[in-house]
């Protein structure tokens, strides 16, 4: 949803306080930034690498051998080089620039373990070095991109500098340090927001690295701490509420804390807190496929990362069921699970990637997943990312059809926001109680009070024996409101997997999964209808898949119970043991 000439005053007057802090903190990172140039100017560039970062991202030679044939496929754009660098082509997207410049692609080469693709890639940098290595406006020296290089070039360092002269290694070292040192003059500048992370683990990893570096190292580590106490939460969620942060986030604190102890140093306390903490949360994510929950800005999982990621879990922890700092709920019973958004949305700064799926949920059993959300599409349909964020995309209620959070435009003012979510949901109350009964999780939120005057409270039941899940969704008038004569649906995006038939005269609808369970769904006797959805997050690309949608009028109707009801053995005897661990 954007805003319009009729918008609300005080949406109006909301984003005008959003300009004059987003002045200020961009004078403010300016006169921060200004200073760390006097320490460019003292400090000695480096002479040498003492160690390299282990990357525990696996490759995949299949495409080193592509690299080499000339084909570069990043972002979901294929483009042939015909002989010429890379770095001389004009790039397909930005998105795929910024892709070549970060140098990830580089594990693909090293995992190909041969020496043409060893000698591929020293050339490939070598072109890098002489067509770009200078800092200015080129896509290559934005920040977020040298972050990533300089991660990447020192984790991949034993393959690049093998056998290389003098001088060219001298070009390597100069490259990375004047990425230290840009990074440096942008890590405080609030308006980077999540990037701020990955520079800070950049300068942490480039001071570890290089001899010499100690007195670098204070400086970034200070930076790393601040970092980590800001974007994760303490029970482990990232701010921006996108799980697939948690996956990253660990490929890249893993080989930090290996380097520390590589050079015989402590980690930081706040280094080892964090991936303490990160690992339970992203098993809260989890269903028991290994995929993880379709939550603000979640895509397709590739499982094998997730399970290398956790592989490095010493404690082999289980998933914690209530974090009510990131705004999750994890319901489990039997082979049935149920995780729940009851969060608010992120900081604007980091809500690029956030949805509007307040009190939307995921429900699977055992290796099968039956009510999902519709996922981010990725960057193979960027044309799709801004309905994936819509409220109708998640199993939730939407009033009036609009979403419970205000998006920014990308014309006029709202474009100076990029993607971020300028207003939503502030109050999400929620209570949790476990019993012998099962779990209940009651939450409400106030997205749709300023326009609509209602509160959405949704309360979910898990039966202790996995066999029902019950819900109610109330739209109540906020106090001193009249009763708003507006529509409402009640949405359930059911996975592709899962075939829907109706019952009972349009009263009830029959889910069976592929692997023969089936359940009954009905809303208290009112009519329900099927409709089309589309599921973003298959590894193949968008599917088809269907959605149940319950309708009615808060003037008539403003309470619904519904539930799904197991009617026959959740998986094949063989199958019932088979569980994600």
């Amino acid at each position: 949803m954007t805003i319009s000439s009729a918008s609300p005053f005080f949406e109006r007057l909301h984003i005008f306080g959003l300009l004059i802090a987003r002045g200020a903190l961009k004078l403010r990172a300016e006169i921060t930034g200004s200073f760390s140039i006097f320490g460019q100017w003292r400090s000695r560039q480096p002479e040498r690498l003492l160690i390299a970062p282990q990357d525990v991202r696996t490759g995949d030679p299949t495409i080193a051998a592509e690299i080499y044939a000339g084909y570069y496929c990043f972002a979901g754009k294929i483009v042939n080089a015909h002989g010429r660098s890379p770095f001389s082509l004009d790039p397909p997207s930005p998105e795929w620039a910024r892709i070549l410049n970060g140098f990830g692609w580089l594990r693909h080469l090293r995992a190909a373990n041969t020496a043409l693709a060893r000698a591929n890639a020293r050339s490939l940098v070598k072109e890098f070095i002489t067509t770009s290595g200078k800092t200015g406006a080129h896509p290559a020296w934005d920040p977020g991109v040298v972050a990533r290089r300089t991660l990447s070039w020192l984790s991949q360092s034993p393959m690049l500098l093998e056998g290389v002269n003098y001088d060219d290694y001298r070009r390597f070292i100069r490259v990375l340090s004047r990425g230290y040192w840009l990074l440096r003059r942008h890590v405080h500048d609030e308006l980077a927001a999540e990037f701020q992370l990955t520079a800070a683990l950049a300068m942490t990893a480039f001071a570890l690295c290089v001899q010499g570096g100690t007195p670098l190292l204070k400086g970034a580590v200070a930076a790393l701490n601040e970092q980590l106490r800001e974007q994760i939460l303490l029970d482990g969620g990232p701010i921006g509420r996108n799980p697939q942060t948690l996956v990253d986030l660990l490929f890249d604190l893993l080989p930090l804390r290996q380097a520390f102890a590589a050079r015989g140093m402590s980690p930081p306390p706040e280094l080892l807190n964090a991936i303490d903490r990160i690992t339970p949360a992203l098993r809260m994510f989890r269903h028991h496929d290994g995929a993880l929950a379709l939550f603000n800005g979640m895509g397709v999982t590739a499982p094998d990362r997730i399970a290398i990621a956790l592989s490095y879990d010493d404690t082999r922890g289980r998933p914690i069921f209530n974090a009510r700092y990131a705004g999750y709920q994890r319901l489990e019973a039997s082979n049935a699970l149920v995780i729940v958004d009851t969060g608010a949305p992120p900081p604007p700064l980091f809500s690029r990637d956030a949805h509007a799926g307040c009190l939307s949920f995921e429900f699977s059993l055992s290796m099968e997943r039956i009510v999902v959300n519709c996922g981010n599409p990725g960057r193979r349909r960027p044309d799709l990312r801004a309905s994936a964020r819509t409220t109708a995309a998640h199993s939730t209620v939407t009033v009036n059809d609009v979403s419970s959070c205000l998006f920014s435009a990308r014309s006029g003012v709202q474009s100076w926001f990029a993607d971020e979510i300028l207003s939503g949901p502030n109050a999400v109350p929620v209570t949790r109680e476990d019993s012998d009964e099962g779990t209940t999780v009651r939450a409400s939120h106030d997205g749709y009070q300023r326009r609509f005057g209602l509160i959405h409270e949704r309360t979910l039941m898990l039966q202790a024996d996995g066999a029902r899940l019950k819900g109610r969704d109330r739209l109540i008038p906020f106090p001193g409101v009249e009763r708003k004569d507006v529509n409402y649906a009640i949405r359930f995006h059911i996975h592709p997997s899962v075939t829907l038939v109706p019952i009972w005269d349009g009263l009830g609808v029959l889910l069976q999964t592929s692997r023969g369970a089936v359940l009954a769904y009905e809303a208290g006797g009112l009519p329900i209808d099927v409709e089309e959805s589309i599921f973003f997050a298959a590894p193949e690309g968008a599917r088809a898949c269907q959605q149940i949608v319950v309708y009615g009028n808060a003037a008539d109707i403003d309470e619904i119970s519904w539930s799904f009801a197991l009617q026959a053995p959740q998986v094949a005897p063989e199958q019932s043991e088979h569980k994600v661990r």
